[in-house]
């Protein structure tokens, strides 16, 4: 059976672009702050051996003290790897809150928050501000829209901004240049606890799991343990992924707590035309992943492109899921990656997101930036 559409592409070729994108990651599933994360990580290491290094202000709205978010730890290991380049500032309350139950505070904290952002924003300080939770804050109407729009409107040409949260405003995304929605899909009868599926044609996949990678070593710093981390990447053998400058500058900070492989040619594979070597690598990596599973060595095992891998049937699912089911209790493993058609092992996920792409600047001309984009 032919499939089109299956493959990885390179960004070697493409130019730089020099003007930075509005992003909004939004829906009811989850990986959208861990996906902003992933792009400030990715923004970091590209800039990380640049006389210009790329600086971060992470504003969280409606994520006040006294409670532990799930991107904590994330933002943790982003603030002691990277100590000079990481901002963050939380406002709101701590507790979630309906419509019918705004107080003043909440509108003075959404205002606080929304005239740093301006400030940020206007003062040339940073190449990439996250609007953390920005999407819900409108939507309580804590927020004008229209406000909203003109700021980011008039940002500077080469600043990164990404909001997050459910319910994005159409006039938020009419103005963006990439809209990934997050899918909830329920598998529930033979979910596992830590096993974690991102697929879908959005733009968000490899950068949710590489939100979680930071999650993994964050939770080791704050409990004085080592969380390592393990990256297996396939149908990437050649460089100038998305990925490429997250995953060096992960290595080069934390260096005894990442280890990654890659594997695959430097080609797009087809199913109509697979090479020998695409089964020999797809099964190495294979064989891998099953030993680091199997280990207990590991807090995370990102599994990156694993669903396509499988979908042109590079590698046969049973054993996949024979590995998962028995997987060490503690042991976090993330597949990433498109496919047509739904492998055993996705009724196994404990979170499953179908990542939906809306909108790209791809589609709107824009060239693409070497190793963000692809």
């Amino acid at each position: 059976m032919l499939r089109n559409g299956i493959g990885i592409r390179t960004a070697q070729a493409l130019s730089e672009r020099l003007r930075g994108q509005i992003h909004v990651y939004d829906g009811e599933g989850k990986g959208k702050s861990q996906a902003a994360l992933g792009v400030v990580l990715r923004s970091i290491g590209l800039g990380i051996d640049k006389p210009q290094q790329t600086r971060v202000l992470l504003l969280r709205f409606l994520k006040g003290p006294g409670r532990e978010y799930t991107e904590d730890a994330a933002i943790a290991a982003l603030q002691q790897g990277f100590p000079h380049l990481i901002d963050q500032v939380r406002t709101g309350r701590a507790e979630y809150f309906g419509p019918d139950e705004i107080t003043r505070f909440d509108r003075q904290e959404a205002q606080r928050g929304w005239d740093i952002a301006k400030g940020a924003i206007a003062s040339g300080l940073y190449s990439v501000v996250v609007l953390d939770e920005l999407n819900p804050l409108i939507d309580l109407g804590l927020l004008s829209i229209e406000e909203v729009v003109k700021t980011l409107k008039n940002k500077p040409d080469y600043l990164e901004v990404i909001a997050t949260g459910r319910s994005a405003h159409p006039k938020l995304v009419e103005i963006a240049d990439l809209h990934s929605e997050m899918r909830p899909q329920y598998h529930t009868e033979h979910s596992i606890d830590g096993v974690e599926i991102y697929t879908g044609s959005g733009k968000g996949k490899s950068t949710s799991a590489l939100g979680k990678t930071l999650q993994a070593i964050g939770k080791g710093i704050s409990q004085d343990q080592s969380h390592r981390v393990l990256i297996v990447q396939w149908l990437k053998g050649g460089s100038g992924y998305t990925e490429d400058a997250a995953i060096a500058a992960l290595k080069r900070t934390y260096p005894s707590l990442v280890d990654h492989q890659r594997c695959g040619r430097d080609a797009i594979v087809w199913y109509n035309d697979r090479q020998d070597i695409d089964y020999l690598e797809a099964e190495r990596g294979w064989e891998i992943a099953k030993a680091a599973i199997a280990s207990g060595l590991y807090k995370t095992i990102v599994l990156d492109e694993l669903n396509p891998v499988v979908d042109l049937e590079l590698l046969d699912p049973d054993p996949i899921v024979e590995s998962l089911l028995r997987k060490p209790k503690n042991t976090e493993v993330i597949a990433t990656g498109r496919c047509k058609n739904i492998p055993p092992y996705f009724d196994l996920a404990k979170i499953h997101s179908e990542v939906y792409c809306h909108k790209h600047y791809a589609n709107e001309g824009v060239e693409l930036k070497q190793g963000v984009d692809f």
